[in-house]
């Protein structure tokens, strides 16, 4: 069965590098007889605030607004704002989502992060029952691919912009695998340049190629943790791993936010 691809495009400029990385990305996946749909934030002046008029009609507590409550009831009722829905109707046929951007101030655009905030909404996307490694999207499979300003060099752990796992862990483990996403290793386009350019795209396209058959990153299993307490279970402790460095303030093992299988 042909695989269905979403991805999320943020960038403002249709002649930026990360325009020619998401027209790749549609032309070698397409060329697999894979279904692609792109949403074009900027072009479609997706709105990044997550705010009251994201719910159509009444609200359940309007003098003590809670966002996270109120669209988990208004998804369940189906009074989310259009855009949020069509969204959500994407993002439900994806068998793997493709977000590209440019790093902005070591994270996404605002506008980016808008889509996150209001398409992931509770009971959607999540619930306490349904996150993590048992999460509602397990069957999917993310990909963050972006630019950096910084040469690479400067994103080691001894380097003055730090170490690249740390500035990943809270997108692909607090959003993606939250959600459950199996999440591949990152494609990390380093400070592109002109003379680069060409080179640099076409290592891209190379790995569209069998992008769908990679192995994801690994985390620890929420079984690994006390359901009572969230706390990891004492067996866990002299295990070092992608997730137990963290939860332990241990030192993470290298590129295990970069990497499968580390």
């Amino acid at each position: 069965m042909a695989k269905k691809v979403l991805i999320v495009y943020a960038h403002q400029s249709s002649g930026s590098f990360s325009a020619a990385a998401k027209n790749a990305a549609v032309e070698v996946l397409t060329a697999q007889g894979c279904t692609v749909e792109v949403s074009d934030l900027y072009a479609m002046s997706f709105k990044a605030t997550a705010t009251v008029e994201d719910i159509k009609g009444d609200l359940k507590n309007a003098e003590n607004f809670c966002y996270l409550e109120e669209t988990k009831l208004a998804w369940a009722q189906g009074k989310l704002s259009e855009d949020i829905t069509k969204e959500q109707s994407k993002l439900t046929e994806a068998d793997l989502v493709i977000f590209q951007f440019p790093m902005y101030w070591f994270s996404v655009p605002a506008i980016l992060k808008g889509w996150f905030d209001r398409v992931l909404t509770n009971g959607f996307a999540f619930s306490q029952e349904k996150c993590y490694s048992q999460g509602l999207f397990k069957d999917k499979k993310a990909i963050l691919s972006f630019t950096t300003v910084s040469l690479e060099l400067l994103f080691s752990p001894t380097s003055i912009n730090g170490d690249m796992n740390v500035t990943l862990w809270p997108i692909q483990n607090g959003i993606l695998h939250y959600c459950g996403f199996q999440v591949l290793a990152p494609h990390i386009f380093w400070a592109p340049s002109a003379e680069d350019r060409e080179s640099m795209l076409e290592s891209w396209r190379t790995r569209l190629q069998g992008l769908l058959e990679e192995k994801p990153l690994s985390f620890i299993s929420l079984d690994c943790f006390d359901d009572k307490t969230f706390q990891l279970k004492p067996d866990m402790h002299e295990e070092l791993g992608l997730t137990v460095s963290v939860h332990l303030n241990k030192p993470q093992s290298p590129h295990s936010q970069m990497k499968p299988g580390c």
